[in-house]
Parts: C-alpha cells; structure tokens; sequence
C-alpha cells in the first residue's frame, strides 16, 4: 500500500496543566477525540505536582523566536506558521524528513531552555495534524495565523515564518 504524501504537519503543545484528560473542551487520547469526563479530569488535577503554567505574556514572541531558531537551525525545518498564546503552541512545518516526534521535543527543549522554569511546563506528548493535501495544509496555517491577528499581530509575527505559496 502506497504511504500518503504529507504536504506539513501542524503542532499544538498544551502548557502543564491546563488542557487535562477529561476537559470540558474535549481532549484527544491516540488520535481520538473524547468527551469531557468531569471525574478524569478531577483525578489528573489531584496527580499534579506543580500548579498550571501559563506563559508571561510579555515573553510570547521571545517564546516563539527560541521555537523558530531551535527548530530551524537544529532540524532544518521551514515552518510555515506559529503562534504562542499564554497556555499553547501551534506551529505548522513544511514536509521534512525529520520525525514529527523529534520536532516536538526539540520545539519543547527549545523553550525549556529559554525560560529556565524549574519546574514542568508542558504537558506530555503534543497533538499533530498531518496535512495530506495542499488545501488542509492552508487550513490549518490560516487556523494559526488567526490566533495571531486575533491578538492584534501581524499573521506572521516572527521572519522566519514563511508562510505557504504555490
């Protein structure tokens, strides 16, 4: 059977605590999306050994400058949109032969670095959206793009974004 072509990959990493099993926004589990469960949630609370961290938001685009810089210079990677919000990450990167996986950790240890936290700031694993044609692909890098303009900054905050053309 032939593998699929993948045109990009969108990213969301959630920041410790804040998006857990059992949400009343839904929460996805091995690529299924789940029902809030009130219960789950309660108990995943009570297993937290730190607070939930949110980003300052005076640091966001420095955030996303250590994500872009790390994920380029380390990997190689075109990302073609990224937005930092005070609880998550989306970023959406071009084709590569670079492993989703690896690109997530290196996104996360990017971050984990700059901050100096001491303490967790993400939550485990992060969300993927492969895009297996070019009009999913421009989907989803408007998606990001939009949490952007919705906070008053340009689609494309950061230069390295390159944004996806034809």
């Amino acid at each position: 059977m032939p593998v699929e072509h993948v045109y990009g990959t969108m990213v969301t990493m959630t920041t410790y605590g804040t998006w857990l099993r059992g949400d009343e926004r839904g929460w996805t589990s091995d690529g299924l999306i789940w029902p809030a469960d009130p219960i789950l949630e309660a108990a995943d609370r009570d297993r937290m050994l730190h607070p939930p961290f949110v980003f300052d938001p005076d640091r966001l685009y420095g955030i996303g400058a250590e994500i872009g810089k790390s994920l380029m210079t380390r990997q190689h990677q075109r990302i073609l949109a990224l937005t930092v919000q005070t609880w998550h990450v989306h970023f959406v990167v071009a084709e590569s032969d670079v492993h989703i996986s690896d690109v997530v950790k290196c996104a996360k240890e990017a971050v984990r670095y700059h901050l100096r936290a001491g303490r967790p700031i993400w939550t485990d694993d992060a969300d993927k959206r492969f895009c297996f044609d070019k009009i999913s692909l421009r989907n989803r890098i408007h998606y990001v793009e939009r949490h952007n303009t919705e906070c008053g900054l340009p689609p494309r905050p950061w230069p390295f974004v390159i944004g996806y053309e034809e």
